[in-house]
């Protein structure tokens, strides 16, 4: 595991912080009215995209009033594989339509214009193609999870993180959980041993129906990737999707990944795609700690979204008496020494939140890298995923760490791959056709 960490989450933050008072003096954050203009670049027009930017600018203007910069954030371009989008995207921000770019290669010309940050926010599946490129070009990123839909592409995304290092690149996820204070204080305080030690814990995110209710038939490509939150090939289906942000909050807290995973899961309501309806999970971690995972999007079902985690401390009982207490991770616990540096603004909407620690750590020239840890807790949910899909017991060192104990399992691979796309072979799959625990061997 990774002991990269959300901004915020060392104490030697806070030191460095007051080291840097007074230093803003990169890319347009110098002293106020002296700054020049950022140039950023939009991968991925969709809802949750443009959502994404207009975050990015909002935080700009909330350092700006809070810290008195002058960071001035300008839309250099825009791309998408549907061109409507990247062009409807760039006439709200008044980009130049030959700045806006359609297709499978459009991220690619994006980059070969002359932007400094990167917000990618394509379906999943595109995302190591993506981020590669992106930091090959040195180009800042916003990384939206899941950071892939499969082991090598999580693998993929950790050796591009390792160059995003080399290049001091700042890189920020869009797990959200790592950039509010509950979180951020509560996990500090865990770590620091104010609740004793993790013996076990529960993680979910059960709600109603997410996707299509009707049939899509036989899709076509255009088809297939506008409706890709239902395919598995691209969304990595909805415990990798959604229920990641749940799963990367038990990593965190552990401070380790699993080295196992069992489960099921099943489809039983839905029209379209080829996805789950629930995910039953037992992640297994080292020392013997085990956390339930579940997730569901079904109507008329219980909600439950959130993190518990349980643990234990010796107490004051001369027979070895232990305390147990039941720790919630969004918060309830404090660290005895502030781990967020106290000028950070803080925004109540965690997405937002995401975009002022991105910009705030790009002015504060403290690189900051999200990215491996994002592709951990993606392939802690692609775990998770193979274990339900197959009803057999998943090792992490078989799918992400020796190609020779499992080949099939390290190098499984969901096709159509982007790559596959861009060269324009792809084969989509056939709707309904989900994996069958028992039968499907990976």
């Amino acid at each position: 595991m990774s002991n990269q960490q959300q901004p915020g989450s060392r104490r030697d933050l806070l030191r460095n912080a007051a080291a840097a008072a007074g230093s803003f003096a990169i890319l347009g954050a110098t002293a106020k009215g002296a700054g020049t203009a950022l140039k950023v670049g939009l991968v991925g027009c969709g809802a949750r995209g443009n959502r994404a930017l207009a975050e990015h600018l909002n935080a700009a203007r909330i350092l700006n009033k809070a810290l008195g910069l002058s960071l001035d954030l300008r839309v250099a371009a825009t791309a998408d594989y549907f061109a409507q989008k990247a062009l409807a995207t760039g006439k709200r921000y008044n980009v130049p339509e030959s700045h806006c770019f359609g297709g499978v290669d459009a991220y690619r010309k994006l980059l070969a214009v002359d932007v400094d940050i990167v917000l990618l926010a394509t379906p999943p599946a595109f995302r190591p193609a993506h981020f590669e490129a992106a930091v090959a070009a040195g180009k800042h990123v916003f990384l939206e999870k899941p950071a892939a839909v499969d082991p090598p592409g999580c693998r993929r995304v950790l050796a591009a993180a390792d160059v995003a290092d080399k290049k001091g690149l700042v890189v920020v996820a869009g797990t959200q959980r790592r950039h509010q204070r509950g979180y951020i204080e509560t996990q500090a305080a865990v770590a620091a041993g104010a609740a004793g030690v993790i013996k076990a814990g529960r993680i979910g995110w059960c709600q109603r129906h997410r996707g299509l209710s009707r049939s899509l038939g036989t899709p076509t490509l255009d088809g297939f990737i506008a409706s890709w939150r239902n395919w598995a090939e691209l969304s990595g289906d909805h415990i990798v999707d959604q229920h990641i942000h749940n799963i990367d909050v038990a990593n965190w807290f552990l401070r380790a990944h699993p080295i196992a995973a069992v489960g099921f899961g099943g489809r039983a309501r839905r029209p379209a795609g080829n996805t789950y309806d629930f995910f039953s999970i037992d992640f297994e971690y080292p020392g013997g700690v085990h956390v339930h995972s579940m997730c569901r999007q079904i109507n008329d079902t219980h909600v439950w979204i959130g993190e518990q985690l349980i643990a234990a401390k010796p107490n004051d009982d001369p027979e070895g008496g232990v305390t147990k207490a039941i720790v919630t991770c969004s918060g309830g616990f404090r660290p005895a020494t502030p781990v967020i540096p106290e000028d950070i603004p803080q925004d109540r909407r965690a997405h937002q939140q995401e975009h002022i620690h991105m910009l705030y750590w790009l002015a504060r020239r403290k690189p900051i890298n999200q990215a491996r840890d994002l592709a951990i807790a993606t392939a802690t949910a692609i775990l998770g995923r193979t274990a339900a899909y197959t009803g057999k017991r998943i090792a992490w060192r078989d799918m992400m760490e020796d190609p020779k104990r499992h080949p099939d399992l390290y190098g499984l691979t969901l096709k159509p791959t982007a790559d596959d796309i861009e060269r324009g072979v792809a084969t989509l799959p056939a709707e309904g056709a989900v994996p069958i625990p028992g039968t499907t061997a990976t």
